[in-house]
């Protein structure tokens, strides 16, 4: 059986009450495959995703921008693990490349909030990627493997993880990687899965491309995007 489709939005840190509702609104006329043949998810700021929720047609789902590492606590400005399952928001992107490069989160500490989110039954977009002077240097393998060992070594379940090639250098640049520079990474990426995990992971796991940038009026037919995406 072949890989579902995967089709995200991530909305970062943007938007208002009136804009949400539009967005919303697009979404839910758009032609869109069954939920058998593409999973489709959105990923609106966490103030956002209670009403996005509500009032997304139900084959759509959503997904949080980012949890804590651990069970919640005196951890001021994070929202756990927990707190989404409690929501019943299903997905969670971990890694983002503006988490790690802005805030500092490392491969091991990306990797540590990968597996608790598994473990309270959240599925996870899991990011990697390379920036410009990393691509320029020829270690763009170097560094995504690194990035999704840190992974690989404190999960053992992939059926919950969707892994996220995003090149930094294609974020809000204007860039967008090739098409032949992408499955390049993807097939490297799934190489390294096979040998470094397993078979059975390496080809299950969907591997998808991240990097381009939508404005809500290209929303109105998602089947249109399916083929910019990975499997």
């Amino acid at each position: 059986m072949g890989r579902k489709f995967f089709v995200g939005g991530n909305w970062k840190c943007n938007g208002t009450a009136d804009q949400v509702d539009k967005i919303v609104k697009t979404l839910n006329e758009g032609q869109v495959p069954p939920p058998d043949v593409v999973e489709v998810v959105v990923s609106p700021p966490y103030v956002f995703l209670p009403v996005v929720k509500s009032q997304l047609r139900p084959e759509f789902q959503v997904a949080a921008q980012n949890c804590w590492v651990k069970k919640g606590g005196a951890f001021t400005g994070e929202v756990s693990a927990e707190m989404l399952v409690n929501l019943g928001v299903p997905w969670v992107i971990l890694g983002h490349s503006e988490r790690r490069a802005l805030l500092g989160e490392s491969n091991e500490f990306v990797g540590d909030k990968v597996a608790y989110a598994l473990s309270q039954g959240l599925k996870v977009i899991a990011c990697v990627g390379e920036t410009l002077e990393q691509r320029e240097a020829g270690s763009t393998m170097d560094v995504v493997a690194a990035q999704t060992k840190a992974i690989a070594e404190k999960i053992k379940d992939w059926s919950n993880v969707v892994v996220a090639y995003e090149p930094v250098w294609a974020i809000g640049t204007g860039k967008v990687a090739t098409p032949d520079q992408a499955q390049e990474v993807h097939a490297s990426l799934r190489d390294w899965l096979k040998i470094n995990v397993s078979p059975e992971v390496s080809e299950s796991t969907r591997i998808i491309y991240g990097g381009i940038h939508f404005s809500s009026s290209c929303l109105t037919n998602v089947h249109q995007l399916l083929n910019l995406f990975g499997t």
